[in-house]
């Protein structure tokens, strides 16, 4: 894989070429964007951004797990937990991509 991680500045810089706003506001709006979701999340409401993904904060109960290197039980403590879920488009825009990579890279072989 190891492909290239995109940053809030890419994004940013995204915002700008597309838009046309300024640099500092485009980086303001990313910022604004990436606060709101974080802040709902953290409310523990559902974020659902339609064709890309659910957001969603579950409550695990506490349990017993083990150390693997020792093999001894250890209790986990009850927490919370964000959880990511793909929208079937995102999946297929995914799929989609990866068999054109596998065509381009079998058809230059």
């Amino acid at each position: 894989m190891g492909g290239k991680t995109v940053t809030r500045a890419d994004l940013a810089e995204a915002v700008y070429r597309k838009i046309g706003l300024s640099r500092t506001e485009s980086a303001q709006i990313v910022e604004m964007v990436l606060q709101e979701l974080s802040d709902a999340i953290v409310r523990g409401e559902t974020v659902k951004l339609s064709s890309f993904a659910t957001f969603q904060v579950r409550e695990k109960n506490e349990r017993i797990g083990r150390n693997p290197k020792t093999g001894e039980e250890v209790p986990i403590s009850p927490r919370r937990v964000m959880t990511f879920k793909a929208s079937n488009v995102l999946k297929n825009h995914i799929l989609r991509a990866h068999q054109n990579r596998k065509k381009k890279s079998s058809s230059s072989s």
